[in-house]
């Protein structure tokens, strides 16, 4: 059984284009997820005041391993939360991330 060859595919998040290699067959999987990825971060962006890359794609990762953690069995440490309180723990998540990088900003 031979390896997978390496290829490079473009994707483009916010409208940056980004180079990625992934394996021969799993191009399409790359392609979807840096699409929604991209669409997370678009929403933040458009959706609230959070200025900067970084802090969009934080969010979005944020977002996106709640979502994860949501699906998980029922033994996972989001069981037995309502929307509502994954929402609240989002929000509270976002308010220590702006804490933490606003000394940053006063950098540049």
């Amino acid at each position: 059984m031979s390896e997978a060859k390496a290829i490079q595919i473009d994707v483009n998040i916010m409208g940056q284009t980004y180079k990625l290699s992934c394996k021969e067959g799993e191009d399409r999987a790359l392609q979807q997820a840096a699409s929604y990825l991209d669409e997370k971060m678009s929403s933040i962006r458009d959706a609230s005041k959070v200025k900067g890359t970084d802090r969009i794609a934080v969010m979005a990762a944020l977002s996106m391993a709640i979502d994860l953690l949501a699906t998980k069995a029922h033994d996972g440490p989001l069981s037995g939360l309502s929307i509502g309180e994954v929402k609240q723990k989002i929000v509270a998540m976002s308010d220590t991330i702006d804490q933490a990088l606003t000394p940053q900003e006063n950098l540049f």
